[in-house]
């Protein structure tokens, strides 16, 4: 009985160890962080972009899907993630797109050079373009900010951390091989 239990614990702790999360472009899948929910107050429609990026042997890659009442509607134009050392890296339309139920999502691609500069230092915001013909009753179209906060509101005396810490995500992306 006793090697039943190891087996088992073992098997536990190896899949709790090697979950990995995955973003796919193309069928293609890459390994990834998790998901995170940056505010994004000036889009009335839900009010946060769901940010993830991955690893490719290129570089690496940035998910930005937002919700929408329109499929038709998309991300596009220059992406800037300002990072927060007061720098930024601009990343350029590659036109890859998706649909993911309610939401429009788009890939844009990081050279080596910046994945390495996202292992050292945290995201601030990432800036973004939603494009589409408007009506009375249609999402909100324009340009948007996404900001890596967790919460709108906070008190003097929260003690967790207000921003996701993106930089150790990526890294732990490259130490996962």
């Amino acid at each position: 009985m006793s090697k039943k239990w190891i087996a088992f614990y073992f098997c536990f702790i190896t899949s709790i160890l090697l979950g990995q999360e995955l973003m796919t472009i193309q069928s293609k899948s890459y390994p990834a962080t998790p998901s995170w929910n940056f505010m994004c107050d000036n889009y009335i429609l839900s009010g946060m972009a769901t940010i993830q990026i991955a690893k490719s042997d290129k570089g690496g890659y940035l998910k930005i899907a937002v919700e929408t009442n329109n499929p038709a509607f998309t991300i596009t134009g220059n992406v800037y993630v300002d990072l927060k050392d007061f720098t930024a890296i601009i990343c350029t339309d590659k036109g890859q797109r998706a649909t993911e139920g309610n939401q429009i999502v788009s890939y844009y691609a990081f050279s080596q050079l910046e994945m390495s500069r996202l292992q050292k230092v945290d995201i601030e915001s990432i800036r973004f373009f939603i494009n589409g013909k408007s009506t009375s009753f249609s999402s909100q179209t324009g340009y948007f900010t996404a900001i890596n906060k967790k919460k709108f509101f906070h008190t003097a005396y929260d003690s967790n951390t207000k921003y996701y810490e993106t930089a150790t995500a990526v890294k732990d992306l490259f130490l996962n091989k």
